[in-house]
C-alpha cells in the first residue's frame, strides 16, 4: 500500500528516518529490517540507491523543513542566550566568563570552527584511500564509520 507521498511504507520510513537524523544505512536497516550479518558495503549501497530517487529525496527535504526551521529558532534563542550570559559576566567584571560565552556563541554560529588533523607516523594516511567516486558525502561518512569501527 502506497503513502500519500507515493512511497511504499519502507520508502516512507526510511525518509522519514533519514530525515530525523539518522544515517541512511541505519534507516535503510530499520526501514527494510536488514539481517545483522548483511555487510555494511550492501547496505551503504542500497540506501546510496534509495536516496538518488528524486522521489525519496523530495520528502526526505519535506519532511526536514519543519525541524530546519524549529532548528533555526532554537539556534537563535541560544545565541541571545548566550550573548545575555555574556553581558551579565562583563558586567561582573567576570571576563573569564563573559570571554567563554562569546566563543560559545562564536561556535554555535560558525564563525569561530575548530580544526584537527590526525594522521599516522610520519603524516601517512590512518586508512589507505578508498573508491568513493558515485558515492554521496553521507554514504562516504558511514563508509568510513563502517571502515573505523572494523579497525578496532
Amino acid at each position: 500500500m502506497a503513502s500519500t507521498s507515493g512511497l511504499t511504507p519502507k520508502q516512507e520510513r526510511f525518509a522519514t528516518e533519514v530525515a530525523s537524523g539518522k544515517t541512511q544505512g541505519d534507516a535503510y536497516r530499520l526501514a527494510f529490517n536488514v539481517r545483522p550479518d548483511t555487510l555494511a558495503a550492501t547496505v551503504l549501497r542500497s540506501a546510496s540507491k534509495l536516496m538518488a530517487d528524486p522521489t525519496i529525496s523530495t520528502r526526505v527535504d519535506e519532511l526536514r523543513v519543519p525541524v530546519a526551521e524549529k532548528a533555526q529558532i532554537t539556534l537563535e534563542g541560544h545565541l541571545n542566550d548566550l550573548k545575555d550570559l555574556r553581558d551579565k559576566a562583563a558586567k561582573e567584571s567576570q571576563f573569564s566568563a563573559a570571554i567563554s560565552a562569546e566563543i560559545a556563541r562564536g561556535k554555535g554560529s560558525g564563525v569561530h570552527v575548530e580544526r584537527s588533523e590526525v594522521t599516522g607516523a610520519d603524516g601517512a594516511p590512518l586508512y589507505p584511500p578508498i573508491d568513493t567516486s558515485g558515492l554521496s558525502s553521507a554514504t562516504m561518512m558511514e563508509l568510513l564509520s563502517a571502515r573505523r569501527k572494523s579497525k578496532e
